[in-house]
């Protein structure tokens, strides 16, 4: 198996897509993270002394998904044609599971800022409720689906059709 970030010589490049067709692409990442019932509670009831944690999360993932490849060395700079971040509490956790639906048309794919997305958005929650609680944790960070490009369609075990994951 060759690696397309390796040369020959074993040194990391830049994947060159200069051939390549844009066609459309998408890609859902998620997240958790996990916190007391109280902080949960307290974010909730909007009781945190920075303000609106989940709003604030939201942008943040949103922004980050467009400085990916600031962040990333070898991440192409892509046009990103449209970001959703959902935060959804789920009680069995406690705390939140983060969604981050990104989509663009470009010659690459998207997931690592969808991947990006959820990161920042969970580290930008767990930023603003700090005051309440150090001990929340991030956690299950990964791609549970994308649409498009030479590889196709991929779909996580457990995560039931792509269809439905972008619906």
């Amino acid at each position: 198996m060759t690696l397309s970030h390796i040369d020959k010589t074993g040194a990391a490049q830049m994947v060159d897509i200069s051939e390549k067709a844009p066609t459309l692409r998408t890609a859902i990442a998620i997240c958790e993270i996990s916190m007391q019932t109280s902080t949960l509670d307290a974010i909730q009831d909007g009781n945190v002394p920075k303000g609106d944690v989940l709003g604030t999360a939201r942008l943040a993932g949103i922004m980050a998904a467009k400085q990916t490849a600031n962040l990333i060395p070898l991440c192409h700079p892509i046009p990103i044609s449209a970001v959703d971040v959902k935060i959804t509490m789920d009680e069995n956790i406690p705390g939140y599971q983060i969604r981050a639906t990104v989509k663009t048309k470009a010659e690459t794919g998207v997931e690592m800022e969808a991947l990006t997305a959820c990161s920042i958005a969970a580290l930008t929650l767990y930023d603003m409720a700090k005051a309440l609680e150090k001990t929340m944790i991030i956690s299950n960070v990964r791609l549970v689906g994308k649409m498009g490009g030479k590889s196709g369609d991929f779909c996580a075990v457990g995560f039931g059709e792509l269809d439905n994951l972008l619906g």
